[in-house]
């Protein structure tokens, strides 16, 4: 039974190193939701709204490795499982980006604008050119905790 056990421990180390367990975990809640998902009952159609807001949050989920959740949010919204074009992205969304700001998801630069920018253009309802690194470079991709406060 010891030999049992050691060996169940050890399996789930490895998985738990090479990143495996995670995905399984995540495989599974996916298959528990499908099978609660009520496929009788027909989801109200995206607004487009809804669909680039979606489309924003995947990019961030992604880019901070949240792939997880983003496989969730793509399942249950029911987006593309490929993500739209972040040029045609930036374009809908009438963002004109820097070059500092393309590393980063465009959801960092419209934060960015809303926290520093918006002051001096509060009188345009256009939507500037979002210039992304008021933001220390080191400091996304941290948790919010580990970031520098200003």
């Amino acid at each position: 039974i010891l030999t049992d056990l050691f060996m169940v421990i050890v399996l789930r180390d490895t998985l738990e190193k090479r990143g495996a367990l995670g995905q399984i975990k995540a495989r599974i809640r996916a298959e528990v939701f499908n099978a609660l998902d009520d496929q009788s009952e027909p989801r109200p159609p995206l607004s487009h709204e809804n669909f680039l807001i979606n489309e924003l949050i995947r990019e961030y989920l992604e880019y901070n490795k949240y792939k997880y959740t983003a496989s969730v949010l793509t399942a249950e919204s029911g987006q593309s499982e490929v993500p739209l074009d972040r040029q045609f992205l930036a374009k809908e969304l009438n963002i004109v980006e820097d070059t500092n700001g393309k590393s980063v998801p465009l959801l960092y630069g419209i934060i960015s604008y809303f926290l520093h920018g918006a002051k001096e253009e509060s009188t345009q309802n256009t939507f500037p050119k979002v210039s992304l690194l008021n933001y220390p470079r080191q400091n996304l991709g941290k948790p919010p905790t580990e970031r520098n406060q200003k």
